[in-house]
């Protein structure tokens, strides 16, 4: 995502200021939704369904603007991807990812398919990879039981940062 925007910056201000605002409101939002189901083991409706027409345009804004229309399509459809990913994961356990996880995945999805498929894989490779070794880590520390439910959200929240940052 850094290469994406530093090449709009370059050539096209008007995207990269969309997308400057659209990752302003991933870092807002995401860090408010990683702290709050950290706390409670919930991932609010009223921060998580008004990010998705805001995302949406923010993210489309930035793919027309560059010139690249197919860019918007990929966006939308990583966003359909990721969150029926996740709900088939909700429907085989529904007490292993709740359903705040999977409206989550889709907004995120978008961000991740912007600049390419490989960063809806990496995000979510991440995201899982995240989430295992810290789940093992506090199992095998005693600082939890091998059933105790450890809130997901924050893992898709870095996740999805640091491969819009690294890949």
């Amino acid at each position: 995502m850094i290469a994406l925007f530093a090449d709009l910056a370059g050539h096209r201000p008007w995207a990269a200021a969309a997308l400057a605002a659209a990752l302003v409101v991933f870092v807002v939002n995401g860090s408010r939704l990683a702290v709050i189901d950290a706390r409670s083991h919930r991932l609010p409706n009223r921060i998580v369904l008004p990010w998705y027409p805001v995302a949406a345009l923010l993210l489309a804004a930035t793919a027309l603007l560059a010139g690249d229309p197919w860019q918007a399509l990929r966006m939308l459809a990583g966003g359909g991807i990721l969150f029926s990913f996740y709900l088939l994961l909700h429907l085989v356990q529904p007490r292993g990812m709740g359903m705040g996880d999977v409206k989550l995945a889709g907004v995120l999805g978008m961000h991740l398919a912007l600049p390419a498929w490989e960063y809806l894989a990496l995000g979510t490779l991440l995201t899982f990879t995240l989430g295992g070794l810290t789940a093992v880590v506090l199992v095998l520390t005693k600082r939890i039981g091998a059933r105790t439910a450890v809130p997901f959200g924050p893992f898709m929240v870095l996740g999805t940062a640091a491969a819009l940052l690294i890949g």
